[in-house]
């Protein structure tokens, strides 16, 4: 009985050293790219308001052309997590590498396609012809990192599902250092512009890719895992991510529509926008550590056939993430007035960026709340469900940012054109805080049931 007690005892205890070895590592890794992002966004920003704007319409192009394929790291740790607890370090190796074969084509064609098409993409957000052609500028260049970026999620997805979250801290610090320095170089060093900051942006993901494949490689080599690529099990890879595939392309719509309604509304509500959405980004990639550690701990688990694990890993990982969002927002809450002018000179784009950030403060307990469940569901392999209800989602998001839309010309309405952005810039952020809200009590009506809970090395 003492030692039954001993082990329950210390069960909770080890359950969350393993949680923080995790989740510590990861929120570093994380956080350096958001950081890096709000570095750009503010060398941009002192280029002038509409270079700024054409960032924000060239980095929702870019980073839906990306994360479209978050799969490739989503779905590559659930798998090979699952492979770990199964006791298979060899079979978890070579799904990774099929998940790097598979992401190294997709960035191929990917990038091809967002070089080729820059104009229309960027078009599609309606923004004003100045901003629009800095965001054509911006968004041909950066195409030609989209390859690195996903060769990058999904070598970090097979590093996560090892539980080792250690190497991607070390390539992202050393990577977004290293874009930080050539950024600044190349656009106020060389003078070339909103260009210069997508050639290194795209010059250090190129680094931080070859990098991380090299780790992986030898990894490969140490257990004796093909390196080559097996067209039958890369074609299974890709199938097998469908379902996340579309969960990822309802959730970019959803940002994409919040992105065109903002750039309906002019040029400075645009801006205050791109930063504030970067902000958004900053603290979701903080909070989304809990949802890595909650990949690989629940596929690991339920690889295992623990589903008591499973369960009491959630439950911790839940508290720590409501916890976190309500001290980033109150952080968010306290500063709202001082970080716009980190961002921009401008001081109308100032006053609209400090009405948004209230709202974004205040939302943050509960974007911890959806963060954490959905890397856990995630981590399950219950992408079929989260596809299904993402999409059901974004039906009902539409109407409410469609009204934001259609509302605009009211809202700015007035003598006092500021105090008419403001307004408009808070409607549209809660239209979006309101789609989170949904999403939450989507996600925490199917965690308590058990449907999500398959258990075995392969779902």
């Amino acid at each position: 009985m003492n030692s039954n007690g001993s082990v329950q005892a210390g069960r909770p205890l080890s359950q969350r050293r393993e949680i923080l070895r995790l989740a510590v590592p990861a929120f570093l890794a994380l956080v350096a790219e958001p950081l890096f992002l709000l570095a750009d966004a503010a060398i941009i920003g002192h280029l002038g308001t509409t270079q700024l704007a054409g960032l924000g319409v060239a980095s929702a192009a870019l980073l839906t052309a990306a994360n479209l394929f978050v799969f490739l790291a989503y779905g590559t740790t659930s798998i090979v997590a699952r492979q770990v607890g199964a006791g298979s370090q060899r079979g978890a190796v070579t799904a990774g590498v099929d998940g790097v074969w598979l992401a190294s084509a997709i960035g191929l064609v990917v990038g091809a396609l967002v070089a080729t098409y820059a104009a229309p993409l960027c078009g599609l957000f309606g923004a004003s012809p100045a901003a629009l052609e800095q965001a054509v500028i911006y968004l041909r260049v950066s195409a030609l990192g989209i390859p690195a970026m996903l060769v990058a999620l999904a070598v970090t997805g097979v590093l996560r599902g090892l539980q080792d979250t250690r190497t991607p801290l070390i390539a992202a610090v050393a990577g977004f250092s290293t874009n930080l320095v050539l950024n600044l170089v190349f656009v106020y060093g060389l003078r070339l512009g909103i260009a210069g900051s997508a050639l290194g942006t795209v010059l250090a993901q190129s680094g931080m890719a070859t990098a991380l494949v090299l780790v992986v490689t030898r990894r490969a080599r140490q257990l004796g895992a093909s390196l080559h690529p097996h067209p039958g099990r890369v074609l299974r890879a890709g199938l097998d991510g469908i379902p996340l595939l579309v969960r990822t392309l309802a959730l970019r719509i959803v940002l994409l529509v919040t992105a065109w309604v903002a750039a309906g509304l002019g040029d400075v509500p645009l801006a205050a926008y791109q930063v504030a959405a970067t902000i958004w980004t900053f603290l979701a990639f903080s909070l989304d550590a809990l949802a890595i550690a909650g990949q690989a701990l629940t596929g690991q688990a339920l690889g295992a056939g623990d589903i008591a694990r499973a369960r009491s890993a959630t439950r911790t990982m839940l508290r720590w993430g409501v916890l976190g969002g309500t001290a980033l927002g109150i952080l968010v809450l306290a500063t709202h007035s001082v970080l716009p002018l980190l961002f921009t000179p401008d001081p109308a784009v100032q006053s609209v960026l400090a009405a948004a950030l209230i709202v974004v403060g205040l939302s943050q307990p509960i974007a911890g709340f959806v963060f954490v469940l959905d890397g856990v569901l995630i981590g399950a392999g219950d992408g079929l469900w989260l596809a299904i209800a993402q999409v059901a989602l974004l039906a009902l998001y539409l109407p409410l940012i469609l009204a934001v839309r259609a509302t605009g010309p009211s809202l700015l309405a007035g003598t006092d054109t500021i105090a008419g952005q403001q307004r408009a810039m808070i409607a549209l952020w809660l239209a979006f805080v309101a789609f989170m809200t949904l999403r939450g009590v989507a996600l925490g009506w199917r965690a308590r049931g058990d449907a999500w809970l398959i258990t075995g090395a392969t779902r």
